[in-house]
């Protein structure tokens, strides 16, 4: 019997900066609509570009 979830059904959205795609995790559950990068690296990478 399989354990976990089966992750092809979580939502997905692409990451503006990197351009990969990048599916929801647990710790984004009260706020996957304000979410945009994929990583933290991501995030910084675009604060850097936009100063």
């Amino acid at each position: 019997m399989p354990r976990g979830i089966d992750k092809s059904h979580l939502p997905e959205k692409l990451c503006p900066v990197c351009g990969r795609p990048f599916t929801w995790r647990k710790k984004w559950a009260n706020c996957w609509a304000d979410v945009k990068y994929c990583s933290e690296r991501c995030r910084r990478r675009r604060q850097s570009t936009n100063s």
